[in-house]
């Protein structure tokens, strides 16, 4: 068998595998179990947080052998067959694909009034459906609204506020959030140890942080990272594979400026160059470094929060947050955000690091009008 990418070798196959989406998870398995079933529904989210594996799922529960339940079986013919996706009552549309109404025409008005061939209900999982063309939604208006009662609707789309208020009032609309670096790095956690690989928690919260909030988008990177490592991950490994900015390279980066050493300040920018970093990377992950301090200088018992830092850097955090008021740490915040954007179409980008990080020493400098 050739081999399968682990965000679809661990694709959830229940509601309760959904990892970060309670709210969602629990009012659809309380639907089932009450037989309130709604035509139509959206999804709506960020990438890789589970709208079309929900809408999978959703579909699975409705036409299981034991259903409608909120725990499909899994082992009946129509569970089998949606999660391989060849079960020809459960039609999954690309929206980018059959953007146009004569596409929609075709494949969804048509196939209405046609009973399911097995399954209890026929369902249709539009992806991406803020993708479909003004005529294509106005084509759909009415069979969302008022379809048969065989046939059930699901769209999924990153882009809430393209989908023509008209759908949404028709519909049920579930809100997806991003996942919390910790529920990854828990679920990254249960996933290695089944495949046998050997990683610390520091370097999957690496990938966890680098993943933004998508479980996907974590998978893929771990995959990526096995590629190049093998069963054995350090966090070198991750940092390299994923061209992540060096954590001793950014809390360098800031202790020059606690010291107000500005030669070491210009030797940090041109090691960050040597290195071959993304210059705006480094200055996207300073001012998640001064968010930081800023947070330890609000509430100092965040620092055993894993997305604050990591366990060897906690000591060094502190310490850091005790050199900065709030104040230094909010301008330092907006002055990094600039120099990242100015970066972007910098002829000289390293330039703009280095201005910035000598603005940020300047700037520790000012004092209060009232002092």
């Amino acid at each position: 068998m050739s081999y399968q990418v682990l965000a679809r070798k661990w694709r959830p196959q229940k509601f309760d595998d959904v990892i970060g989406q309670p709210a969602v998870t629990r009012t659809l398995k309380n639907a089932l179990t009450s037989g309130r079933i709604a035509q139509s529904f959206v999804f709506a989210g960020p990438r890789g947080v589970g709208k079309t594996t929900t809408a999978r799922i959703l579909a699975r529960a409705l036409n299981c052998d034991k259903g409608p339940t909120p725990d499909p079986c899994g082992q009946c013919d129509a569970c089998v067959e949606i999660a391989e996706g060849r079960d020809m009552d459960v039609l999954e549309i690309d929206a980018a694909t059959h953007t146009g109404i004569d596409n929609v025409r075709e494949v969804i008005i048509a196939g209405l009034g046609i009973l399911p061939v097995r399954d209890r209900y026929k369902v249709f999982i539009i992806d991406e459906v803020h993708q479909l063309s003004v005529p294509s939604f106005n084509a759909l208006l009415k069979s969302i609204e008022e379809p048969p009662p065989h046939v059930v609707f699901m769209m999924a789309t990153t882009l809430l506020e393209k989908v023509p208020e008209t759908v949404l009032s028709r519909s049920q609309v579930y809100e997806f959030r991003t996942i919390s670096s910790k529920a990854i790095v828990d679920q990254l956690r249960v996933i290695v140890d089944a495949e046998g690989i050997t990683v610390g928690d520091a370097s999957l919260q690496l990938v966890a942080r680098d993943a933004e909030g998508s479980m996907r988008d974590a998978q893929s990177k771990l995959d990526q990272v096995v590629a190049f490592t093998g069963k054995t991950i350090g966090a070198e490994d991750v940092a390299t594979v994923l061209g992540l900015v060096g954590r001793d390279l950014l809390l360098d980066a800031v202790q020059a400026v606690a010291d107000e050493n500005a030669p070491a300040a210009f030797e940090l920018a041109g090691r960050a160059v040597e290195l071959g970093y993304d210059l705006r990377a480094v200055c996207r992950e300073l001012s998640r470094v001064a968010r930081d301090l800023l947070v330890l200088t609000v509430d100092p018992s965040r620092i055993a929060d894993p997305e604050i830092a990591g366990e060897s850097e906690r000591d060094r955090l502190v310490a850091l947050a005790k050199r900065f008021s709030r104040e230094d740490l909010l301008r330092a915040f907006d002055l990094l955000t600039r120099a990242e954007f100015e970066i972007r179409g910098a002829a000289q980008p390293r330039y703009h690091l280095e201005m910035a990080l000598l603005r940020w020493i300047h700037l520790r400098k000012l004092v209060a009008i009232e002092d």
